[in-house]
């Protein structure tokens, strides 16, 4: 299960371009990771927000689900930043602070671009 955050800010979310993997490169998802074995979902996202963005947040609601692979499933949960200053590591090398109206400016990966509706939905934006 791979797990991302839908870093929510004065109604606006958080985008980070992957920098990594070279067929991942370029396009837009919203932060997280793998869950590790007997990790909790939202522990995992904390951790990987941290790890990847040098940020603490809080996670709140489940989104949903969408699937990536056969293998993998994203689930997404809206989160804020509690603590820490998001910052770029190794992963991206570009952080956005979209609108629901600016959602589709970006390439998101084929999983983030599916749960789009449901972003806007959470934003207060009818689907």
């Amino acid at each position: 299960m791979v797990v991302g955050a839908v870093i929510v800010a004065d109604g606006r979310v958080l985008a980070a371009r992957r920098s990594r993997p070279a067929d991942l490169a370029g396009f837009w998802e919203f932060p997280g990771g793998k869950v590790e074995p007997g990790e909790d979902p939202g522990t995992a996202l904390v951790r990987e927000v941290d790890e990847e963005l040098r940020a603490t947040v809080e996670v709140h609601d489940e989104l949903g689900e969408w699937p990536i692979s056969e293998r993998y499933v994203l689930r997404l949960f809206l989160a804020e930043v509690v603590s820490g200053e998001l910052r770029l590591g190794a992963d991206h090398d570009e952080l956005r602070w979209l609108a629901a109206d600016e959602l589709e400016s970006v390439e998101w990966l084929p999983s983030d671009r599916g749960a789009l509706p449901a972003v806007r939905e959470a934003l207060g934006v009818p689907r």
